[in-house]
């Protein structure tokens, strides 16, 4: 009975280790809905404020919020993307039945646009969008499925046990301290041209940007590797860079949604 026992309890903690590493932290998804928030438009704005009550902020965790309750266990495919081993190119042929982050991207998109769907459904794939281009942006998301998006990769995190993934997801993030508002306050100052050129291509050509970065961060540490403030000065950069763009592409998304 004892050993019963001990398999459940082991069982729960890797299914609750999964949920909770499996996507970035909220700090990481409260940067991007604030960079967003903060490059709206006028119209895109009043529309989001009436249908939301809420900043994009705050329900930029709604995605993850939601995978502790079963009637919503259809969407956790939804937040990751990975192509079959040896397949360099996405296709409906080689994509997961149970669907994946562009095709979920793309679905809350056309729900908005849908001037028959209700206020219920507009709402919820409003927040799903929020987080799912947040997710898009988190480079492991489009990583291996074969480790899980990097959460199999063991590490050690200023000593302490983590995943090369959840170094992604938040270990980085909380390292640094700051809270979203610094985050999205203290991003790179970008021209006008620069932005443009982040904001445009498809969503597509943002998973592939994505995915090109996965491979250096696969490389970036080897199982059992002590990471510390020398991957903190080489990567954190990139992660705050990654947050940058994932707010003006989810701005850009939602000015186009409500123009």
């Amino acid at each position: 009975m004892k050993s019963v026992i001990l398999t459940v309890i082991f069982l729960l903690s890797l299914n609750l280790g999964f949920s909770n590493n499996y996507d970035w932290g909220q700090t990481g998804h409260r940067t991007v809905g604030e960079i967003a928030n903060n490059h709206l438009s006028k119209k895109a704005r009043k529309q989001i404020e009436l249908l939301l009550g809420n900043s994009l902020a705050f329900v930029s965790t709604f995605g993850d919020e939601i995978k502790s309750d079963s009637k919503y266990r259809e969407y956790g495919p939804w937040h990751y993307v990975n192509l079959p081993k040896g397949e360099t190119k996405y296709s409906k042929e080689n994509a997961n039945p149970e669907g994946d982050l562009l095709m979920a991207i793309k679905k809350c998109v056309v729900v908005l646009k849908d001037k028959n769907a209700t206020r219920e459904n507009k709402e919820f794939y409003l927040k799903m969008l929020v987080h799912f281009i947040g997710d898009l942006h988190q480079p492991l998301h489009t990583g291996r499925g074969e480790d899980r998006g990097g959460n199999d990769i063991q590490v050690r995190w200023f000593g302490e046990g983590s995943n090369l993934h959840r170094v992604w997801d938040s270990d980085m993030v909380d390292s640094n301290d700051m809270s979203y508002s610094e985050l999205a306050q203290n991003t790179k100052d970008l021209s006008e041209l620069q932005k443009k050129q982040i904001t445009s291509g498809s969503f597509e050509d943002w998973m592939y940007e994505s995915k090109a970065l996965s491979e250096k961060v696969y490389a970036s540490a080897k199982v059992g590797e002590k990471l510390g403030y020398r991957y903190m000065y080489d990567w954190f950069p990139i992660v705050r860079e990654q947050l940058q763009k994932g707010g003006l592409r989810l701005a850009s998304v939602l000015n186009e949604i409500y123009k």
